[in-house]
């Protein structure tokens, strides 16, 4: 394992990816609105997950060059997913936007590890 991103194409599109989701959830559309009260997240707090996505970008792009940077926000962002998948299972919400947004950008950012990172 290296802590430069061997193929940095994959940890680019990972950045673009939430950089969308980020800035969607400033004004979030239906299925993201239904997708956090469906989990019971407090709209108080979503403003959190904006945050959380917008230094995960940072930190996917800057990890580019910086060694380690890459890594590390690629398996918090993993993590970010895990927790996100529990939550929806704890709430029994497990509908379209579980498999479809909530497993897919799973699968995506674990993708991005390997293919990056781990290979």
């Amino acid at each position: 394992m290296i802590l430069i991103p061997d193929v940095w194409w994959p940890t680019a599109l990972l950045a673009f990816v939430l950089f969308v989701d980020a800035a969607m959830s400033v004004r979030p559309p239906k299925f993201i609105s239904d997708c956090l009260d469906g989990v019971g997240f407090p709209r108080d707090w979503w403003w959190t997950l904006i945050v959380i996505k917008t230094l995960a970008v940072v930190g996917l792009i800057v990890g580019i060059w910086v060694p380690g940077v890459a890594l590390s926000a690629n398996v918090a962002v993993i993590i970010y997913f895990c927790s996100a998948a529990v939550a929806h299972l704890r709430a029994r919400n497990t509908g379209q936007a579980f498999w479809m947004n909530c497993l897919g950008m799973l699968l995506l950012s674990v993708a991005v590890l390997v293919l990056s990172l781990i290979l």
